[in-house]
C-alpha cells in the first residue's frame, strides 16, 4: 500500500505546474475576488459560537481572524499600504440585508444631514445610520503574504488616528534632507487588548511599530497594492460581520 502511495506522490512530483501558471484564471478579475478583512472576535461573533454555522475551531473572543481563510491570530505583523475614511450607511439589525445601504466618501456632506439618535447613532432622515469608518488596507506578512482590510469605527477611531500619527510622524534622512517615507515603508504589529467604558467591555486594537521593511519583494508588493487601491481597482465588500465588531453588551 505504501509503495502505491509513494508511486502516486512521485508521479505528481513530475507534473510541471509552473508551465501552466495562471491557466484557468484568465477571466477572474478583481471584482471576482474577496478582499479579506482582519477583524477582532467578540462575545457575540458567530465564529466563537459552536452551534453557529460560521463557527471556527479555536476561535475565542479577543482573537484576530482573517474572514476569507479563517486563520486565527493572537498578533500579526502588517505593512500599511493605503488609508481611506468613509461614512458607511446601514439599516438597523433585523431589517438589514447584511450589506451597507450605501458608502459615502469622507468629503461628502452626508454627515450634515444627520441627527444624533437616542442610541447615539448619526441618523439620516430615512432612518438609516452612518458609521464613520477608517479603512486601513494592509499587507499581511508571513510565509505567503496577502492583502487585507482593517476597518475601525466608534471607539477604535482613536486607535486609527494614533496609527496614522505614528506613520505621519516618521522621518528619514535623504539626499535633500529629512522626508516622510511612504506608509508601506514600515512594519507594524497588531494585537488586541481589552477595553471598557460605562456600556461594557470589548476587545480593541493595539498597534505598535516594528521597524522598516527590509525585503524588496515585500516593499514592491505593498507598493503595488497601495497603487491599486488608490486607483480604485480594489473594492472592499463590507458586510455586517466585518463592519460591526461587538462586545458582550452589543455596545461598542
Amino acid at each position: 500500500m505504501n509503495q502505491v502511495a509513494n508511486k502516486k506522490e512521485g508521479a505528481l512530483a513530475t507534473v510541471n505546474f509552473e508551465a501552466d501558471a495562471n491557466q484557468g484564471s484568465q477571466n477572474i478579475s478583481q471584482d471576482d475576488l474577496a478582499l479579506p478583512f482582519l477583524k477582532i472576535l467578540g462575545q457575540l461573533s458567530p465564529e466563537v459560537n459552536q452551534r453557529d454555522g460560521k463557527y471556527v475551531e479555536g476561535a475565542v473572543p479577543g482573537k484576530i481572524i482573517n474572514t476569507v481563510t479563517n486563520a486565527l491570530y493572537d498578533s500579526i505583523n502588517v505593512v500599511p499600504c493605503h488609508y481611506k475614511r468613509q461614512y458607511i450607511e446601514w439599516q438597523d439589525r433585523g431589517t438589514s440585508s447584511g450589506a451597507p445601504v450605501a458608502i459615502h466618501e469622507a468629503d461628502s456632506d452626508i454627515i450634515s444631514q444627520t441627527t444624533r439618535g437616542k442610541d447615539y447613532k448619526d441618523r439620516l432622515p430615512n432612518g438609516n445610520y452612518l458609521d464613520n469608518t477608517a479603512n486601513h488596507f494592509v499587507l499581511i506578512l508571513g510565509k505567503n503574504p496577502e492583502t487585507a482590510l482593517i476597518s475601525m469605527k466608534s471607539t477604535q477611531l482613536k486607535v486609527s488616528r494614533k496609527w496614522n500619527s505614528m506613520m505621519m510622524g516618521l522621518r528619514m534622512q535623504g539626499k535633500n534632507g529629512l522626508f516622510t517615507p511612504p506608509t508601506y515603508s514600515h512594519i507594524y504589529n497588531l494585537k488586541t487588548v481589552q477595553m471598557s467604558n460605562d456600556k461594557g467591555t470589548w476587545f480593541g486594537w493595539d498597534v505598535s511599530k516594528v521597524g522598516p521593511v527590509t525585503e524588496k519583494t515585500i516593499y514592491d508588493m505593498a507598493k503595488n497594492f497601495a497603487v491599486s487601491v488608490g486607483k480604485g481597482e480594489v473594492e472592499a465588500k463590507h458586510g455586517a460581520d466585518e463592519a460591526m465588531p461587538t462586545n458582550s453588551t452589543g455596545n461598542y
